[in-house]
C-alpha cells in the first residue's frame, strides 16, 4: 500500500459493483474471491443469512493472510417474506419486476470487517427499502432490454436507469442498495483506527 499509515485492505468479493463502490473511498485495496457456499441454511432468516455470509466471506480471505483488514459483504432482496435472488434470465426478470410493481421490496446487506492480526470481527446488517411505482408491461420489457439487469438481485440497477422504476427509496445509505454500505464501512474502519479521509496525510 502506498500510504504508510494505511494497513493492507482486502475486499472479499469478485463483484464489480462492490469494487466500484469501495473505489469511491480508496483505490488502495485488493479484491480476492472468498470461495464461500452462499446457499441458505434450512429455515435461515434473511437477516441471519446475510450476516453469516458476510462474516464467512471475510473469514475465508482472512485465513489466507497474516495482516490487514478484510471486508465481507452479502445482500438479499426480500419480498413478501421471501428471499429474491438474481433473475439470470429475461423471463425471471420480467416475473420479478411484475411482482414488484406497486409494491415494496426490502434489501438487506450484511457487512463484516475482520482485523487479521487481532482476529476481531465487526458486523452489521443494513436495511434499505425500495418502493416501486406501478409499472406497465411495456416499461418492464423496455427496461430489461435496455439495461439487462440479469445479474442483479431484484432485476434492476439503481445506479442506472433502474431509478426510473421507483416511487421512493428509504434508508441511511443508498450505496447499500448496490451492495456495499459505505457509511457503515467507514464507521467500522474508524473503529479499527483507520480513517480513509486522513490516511494519506
Amino acid at each position: 500500500m502506498p500510504y504508510p499509515n494505511l494497513p493492507p485492505l482486502y475486499l472479499a468479493s469478485t463483484s464489480a459493483y462492490r469494487r466500484q463502490l469501495l473505489a469511491k473511498l480508496t483505490p488502495h485495496f485488493r479484491a480476492i474471491s472468498p470461495q464461500v457456499d452462499e446457499a441458505a441454511l434450512p429455515a435461515e432468516q434473511p437477516e441471519a443469512l446475510v450476516s453469516r455470509l458476510a462474516v464467512a466471506k471475510a473469514q475465508a480471505v482472512a485465513a489466507t493472510l497474516t495482516d490487514g483488514l478484510v471486508i465481507g459483504s452479502d445482500q438479499v432482496a426480500v419480498f413478501d417474506g421471501q428471499i429474491i435472488g438474481k433473475p439470470h434470465t429475461v423471463d425471471n426478470a420480467i416475473a420479478q419486476l411484475s411482482q414488484f410493481s406497486g409494491n415494496t421490496v426490502t434489501f438487506l446487506t450484511g457487512l463484516a470487517l475482520i482485523n487479521v492480526a487481532t482476529a476481531s470481527c465487526q458486523q452489521v446488517v443494513e436495511p434499505f427499502i425500495v418502493e416501486f411505482r406501478d409499472l406497465s408491461q411495456a416499461e418492464i420489457l423496455a427496461y430489461i432490454d435496455r439495461e439487462k439487469p440479469l445479474d442483479c438481485a431484484g432485476s434492476f440497477k439503481s445506479e442506472g436507469l433502474g431509478i426510473s422504476l421507483f416511487h421512493a427509496l428509504k434508508g441511511d445509505d443508498p450505496n447499500s442498495l448496490i451492495g456495499l454500505p459505505l457509511i457503515r464501512l467507514h464507521e467500522l474502519l474508524r473503529n479499527e483506527g483507520v480513517n480513509l479521509l486522513t490516511a494519506g496525510t
